[in-house]
């Protein structure tokens, strides 16, 4: 007797037979949708967790690709906001704009550097995308949008190195393929081998870096 689904009949009296999907094509379905439900589950996770929030005062750790460095407060210095000598240095007087002064710092270094991996990526995956742009994406990563250009969430820069990269190499993949298909993954996997572990942690840990 051949294997069936519980509750998908084989045979339908009066009717014509209604065929059932083997259990080697719902294995396969699944297989290709694990990532997509488990991102969806993670997302919805997301929403319903507390985000920390900075206060930015003296010693506060402050990420930048994955590394954390010290606030220091000074009273003076040419920029309102620098990175120097392993410590983020704030001025005093900018100390109420301070998000905001974070964010644009962390725009501006988020853009050359994710253009540089967008760089060293491309030819590899066989694609020239038409720039980088780096905003505000709400609760995504990264976006590919129309004519080729690649989005960038410009909280990506405060992910951990290879982290970072595997959100550049995702949004790649989708200049070949628009959906999270088989198709879609393999591209990435043959770029990133081990991008399975680095799509685990990101779902696992990106909320520790959403708050600022």
């Amino acid at each position: 007797m051949s294997r069936s689904i519980r509750g998908c009949a084989t045979t339908a009296p009066s009717r014509r037979a209604t065929a059932c999907p083997t259990w080697r094509q719902v294995w396969w379905f699944v297989l290709e949708k694990r990532f997509w439900i488990y991102t969806k589950l993670a997302e919805k996770d997301r929403l319903h967790r507390q985000v920390p929030h900075k206060q930015f005062v003296d010693g506060e750790g402050l990420l930048y690709l994955g590394r954390s460095h010290r606030l220091k407060l000074v009273d003076e210095q040419a920029v309102p906001l620098r990175l120097a000598n392993g410590r983020f240095a704030l001025r005093r007087d900018a100390l109420p704009d301070a998000r905001a002064h974070f964010i644009r710092w962390y725009s501006t270094h988020a853009r050359a550097w994710l253009a540089g991996r967008v760089a060293d990526y491309q030819s590899r995956m066989e694609v020239t995308p038409a720039g980088v742009k780096v905003q505000d994406l709400g609760y995504r990563w990264g976006s590919c949008g129309k004519g080729d250009w690649l989005y960038f969430h410009w909280k990506a820069i405060l992910l951990p190195t290879r982290i970072a990269e595997y959100v550049v190499v995702h949004e790649i993949a989708h200049l070949h393929e628009p959906h999270h298909t088989a198709a879609f993954w393999l591209r990435v996997e043959r770029a990133m081998p081990d991008y399975v572990q680095r799509k685990t942690w990101l779902a696992e840990h990106g909320i520790e870096v959403e708050g600022i």
